[in-house]
């Protein structure tokens, strides 16, 4: 049976001071305890986020990562140095990093390869524009991304994030019912690739928040969630987990 996760991922906010205020807050919160949670903080966090967290359930994951273990790569994390501080989950092409800094698939997968060598766990993020949506092609990009981002991966443990990428940030969110459809063919595709299609936690991402949370969580399919800026403050994201009781 998959656990369901829900991640929250700070993007470039949180001060190391913020961090730790709010870390400190938000260990003390009553959480499912069927719930895997995850805090997902900028670089400069980690290590204070990785201490403070130490003998909870909370587990730590990084935004992003480089697909080698060290060199002349001028201002990139390598997987040596996050798994020395804690780290276990690692997102890998969120939506942000496709199209500000032009990571493209090959490099995505270069990514996955290093995650599958350090035994972190990814988070791969896959998702449409409006405009994909609009003509109908939204399958073919899922479809495209996870075919090259998957290329020649075994990892028996990993996660995918649907996150349509109009509903970022913008307040607008698919409905359950099509963020369910649009899963439910990443399950598929996944097997497909991978064999363990039934195995993989897949999450919906996308302006979520604790009032429309449990539609999606009430999807057969729907595994967890990845959360952006309702994920910054302790009480909307302590409702967020804690969604059985919304």
């Amino acid at each position: 049976m998959r656990k369901p996760l829900i991640a929250g991922n700070w993007k470039m906010n949180m001060t190391p001071t913020e961090a730790k205020t709010f870390i400190a807050n938000f260990i003390n919160q009553n959480l499912d305890s069927d719930i895997e949670v995850a805090v997902i903080p900028p670089f400069v966090d980690l290590e204070i986020i990785s201490r403070e967290i130490k003998g909870t359930k909370i587990k730590l994951g990084a935004q992003n990562m480089c697909w080698e273990d060290n060199g002349a790569y001028t201002g990139e994390i390598s997987p040596l140095m996050l798994k020395e501080i804690g780290v276990e989950y690692v997102i890998i092409g969120h939506s942000e990093r496709r199209g500000y800094f032009k990571e493209d698939d090959t490099m995505l997968n270069l990514k996955m390869k290093a995650c599958q060598k350090h035994g972190l766990k990814p988070i791969l993020c896959v998702g449409e524009t409006l405009e994909e949506r609009e003509k109908g092609m939204t399958l073919d990009r899922i479809g495209y991304e996870l075919t090259e981002d998957l290329k020649d991966i075994t990892l028996k443990e990993l996660v995918i994030a649907y996150e349509p990428i109009w509903a970022i940030g913008t307040g607008k969110n698919a409905s359950p019912e099509d963020a369910q459809a649009v899963i439910e063919y990443i399950r598929k595709k996944a097997d497909e690739l991978l064999g363990i299609g039934e195995d993989i936690r897949i999450l919906y991402g996308g302006s979520v928040k604790s009032d429309n949370i449990k539609g999606f969580m009430a999807r057969e399919g729907i595994d967890g969630a990845l959360v952006g800026g309702a994920s910054l403050k302790v009480d909307e994201f302590t409702r967020i987990v804690n969604f059985k009781e919304v």
